[in-house]
């Protein structure tokens, strides 16, 4: 922006809808604080071409700055309108207007707030402060784009920003935007919840774990990696351990300052545990010094990004991973005894880590052979594996094709 580069890039796409999606997605959080969340328009549809990354930049901003200062039980309206009002179809602007019932900002500092760096300094507001830039990428996100941002605030009862975009009707040599808008109350992204039994065989995408405390940043993680993979959510670092074992899932992406456990003891607990120990870890942290990078590797991360972390190699890193345990799984469907001639030693490591796993499965077996009560419930016990873990791991280890060939004289 500051270079001159940022330009403005306009979709095709339904305004009304795009917000109402927009504001939903902060439900869940918002109702975890007893926060009433609305949106209110006079239109149900306002069709037209707008920059959808740069509207939800500035809303992202606004909506999250609301809920920092509105207390536990407050109210947080997103309005639309348009200019003539109830105009739908030839408006000569469109108003957005975001009003809460937090803590207000004095009149002597209103005219600040805009400010780079600036922050309020009150004694209300610091236990929530941030860096004092989002109000400002605002502000020029609207310059950008034509339009103009304005405040007002009553300390005590509530403030309102109001953002005044020009309306640019939809054209046709425009793309439409190919998100799926709904008007449900519900977190919108699809999130695994339930025991892996209970789903239904037909989507085969891997399955992600992302193990972080702050509800907004597991949004935005979930919002880069849905389209390519299934996702499950963890809150902390004990929740996060817990889910891993239950849903052994086929990579993790786990921050590692989060309360309970955090991302390091969640390496160290996971990569020691051979039901989890193939399973690669990324650590995000804002910490990027080197001593934290090594310390995270020393735990047994498998990458580690610092945040804000790039979109694209986040989705390259997670790609690479989930094709070499896909090359493990094929490797060990394939061979049952022999160490293999990895390419690397890291690659040697993950596949003796593997190993030790297939042996005990193999060693419980045939100790077990000449037992006709001894079955599926059986060697879970064994193994101390519920029947979903058992599963999960056979997945990423060719185990059952290795569980077959270890009965002497059965056949491929």
């Amino acid at each position: 922006m500051e270079s001159g580069k940022l330009e403005v890039s306009p979709a095709n796409g339904d305004l009304a809808a795009y917000l109402r999606f927009q504001l939903e997605s902060f439900h869940s959080y918002a109702e975890t604080r007893g926060i009433s969340l609305h949106f209110r328009s006079e239109l149900t549809q306002l069709p037209m071409a707008f920059d959808h990354e740069k509207i939800q930049a500035i809303l992202v901003n606004l909506i999250s700055n609301a809920l920092k200062f509105t207390p536990n039980g407050g109210q947080i309206v997103l309005a639309l309108h348009t200019y003539p009002p109830n105009h739908a179809q030839h408006p000569s602007q469109v108003i957005l207007e975001l009003s809460d019932t937090g803590a207000g900002i004095p009149p002597d500092q209103l005219g600040r707030i805009f400010d780079r760096f600036y922050q309020a300094d009150d004694s209300s507001t610091r236990k929530a402060e941030g860096s004092g830039i989002g109000l400002a990428l605002v502000q020029e996100l609207v310059k950008l784009m034509q339009g103009r941002i304005t405040v007002e605030s009553t300390p005590g009862q509530g403030t309102t920003f109001r953002v005044t975009l020009p309306f640019t009707p939809a054209a046709a040599q425009l793309q439409s935007y190919a998100e799926t808008l709904t008007q449900a109350t519900d977190f919108p992204i699809p999130v695994v919840q339930e025991p892996l039994e209970a789903l239904t065989d037909e989507d085969q995408r891997p399955l992600l774990l992302i193990v972080e405390d702050n509800p907004d940043v597991r949004f935005y993680i979930t919002e880069c990696v849905r389209e390519d993979y299934r996702v499950a959510l963890a809150g902390n670092g004990a929740e996060g351990i817990h889910q891993a074992r239950e849903l052994v899932p086929d990579i993790i992406i786990s921050d590692v300052m989060m309360p309970e456990k955090d991302g390091y003891e969640v390496c160290d607990t996971l990569k020691n545990d051979e039901r989890t120990s193939h399973i690669p870890i990324i650590l995000l942290t804002a910490k990027a010094d080197n001593a934290s990078k090594i310390a995270g590797l020393r735990r047994g991360a498998d990458a580690y990004l610092a945040k804000p972390f790039d979109v694209a190699e986040l989705l390259v890193r997670l790609k690479t991973m989930v094709e070499r345990q896909q090359r493990m799984i094929a490797y060990f469907s394939k061979k049952a005894g022999p160490e293999p001639d990895a390419a690397t030693p890291k690659q040697k490591e993950a596949y003796e880590l593997e190993h030790a796993f297939i042996r005990k499965v193999r060693q419980i077996i045939e100790e077990n052979f000449a037992n006709e009560n001894f079955a599926l419930p059986q060697l879970c016990e064994a193994l101390n594996m519920s029947r979903s873990q058992l599963f999960r791991q056979s997945d990423c280890s060719g185990l059952l094709v290795l569980s077959i060939r270890s009965f002497p004289g059965t056949s491929t």
